[in-house]
């Protein structure tokens, strides 16, 4: 089956994380019942275009988000490009169609003061060292849920204060973390107690199993709960904050972006909070014709 040989392509020859191909897998498959509903076939090769803004109305109209549904025809453009690459196809059926046009919810990061009233005020009675860990790793290096849940412990290094981590593409990259989360992660591995099957994971549940990311989700959801009233508390808020928070005490953006994993400097720039007068600081100190200008 030609979903089958894409999603092994992904695997073996893209290198893609299993969550990435868990996330092409189920947009495809969404695909495959639309198609076998209206055409009464499972052969994708002879979709057209007409067949793929049929699904994307019918997603539309079920009110599923534009966000999810450019994602999910991202997912037949990169499967149609496969087909035409091994022959299977002379035209890609998703070629020409325009992604929906939205505007991103504006999220807005944790404060460094109510990080600080997260440590100060919250984790003091907190005695569960597993959620502490959670909501500490997450803050201080900025990686995503499905990252934490997939971190090995042969790749935390607690003596040299580093971890590394797989993400988007298999890629690695070496997060270095503070003498404090070092000491709390020592904490940790002492009661920590994973089944046979789990235990190259770092982290693991109270019954030893491998986290899963709704349960990241959940505990990250109820300890920012205590601290704020913004509305959205979630693991991707603490790597939003992790990055604004070192971005405005004067981190490099290029060394923010290598730190969370982005392919591109777009990217982290998304998370910048610099204002104008940070802007004119910069540029004063940077720009050759500053001094010029400052007479003028």
């Amino acid at each position: 089956m030609m979903l089958d040989k894409f999603l092994e392509y992904l695997e073996l020859e893209k290198r893609y994380s299993p969550h990435t191909i868990t996330s092409y897998k189920k947009d495809l498959e969404d695909f495959r019942l639309f198609y076998l509903k209206t055409e009464s076939s499972e052969d994708l090769t002879k979709a057209d275009k007409k067949i793929i803004r049929n699904f994307i109305v019918e997603l539309s109209e079920n009110n599923i988000s534009k966000r999810s549904i450019n994602r999910k025809l991202s997912s037949l453009r990169s499967f149609y490009l496969f087909l035409l690459k091994i022959g299977e196809i002379e035209v890609s059926p998703a070629e020409n169609i325009s992604s929906l046009k939205f505007y991103a919810e504006k999220q807005i990061p944790m404060s460094e003061q109510e990080m600080q009233n997260l440590n100060d005020q919250v984790f003091t009675k907190v005695h569960d060292i597993l959620e502490k860990c959670i909501l500490e790793v997450l803050y201080q290096t900025g990686i995503r849920k499905a990252e934490l849940c997939g971190m090995t412990f042969e790749n935390v290094n607690l003596t040299g204060q580093e971890i590394k981590i797989t993400g988007k593409g298999n890629k690695e990259r070496m997060i270095p973390i503070s003498e404090d989360l070092s000491a709390l992660l020592r904490s940790y591995v002492k009661i920590r107690t994973p089944q046979t099957e789990y235990k190259s994971y770092f982290f693991v549940n109270k019954k030893g199993k491998k986290l899963t990311e709704k349960f990241v989700y959940v505990v990250v959801n109820k300890y920012l709960s205590l601290i704020t009233t913004k509305e959205k508390r979630s693991p991707h808020i603490l790597r939003h904050s992790f990055a604004t928070h070192v971005l405005d005490n004067g981190a490099e953006i290029s060394k923010v972006k290598k730190i969370l994993g982005h392919s591109s400097l777009a990217s982290t720039q998304v998370y910048t909070n610099a204002n104008i007068e940070q802007l004119k600081k910069v540029f004063n100190q940077a720009h050759p014709r500053a001094s010029k200008n400052d007479e003028l």
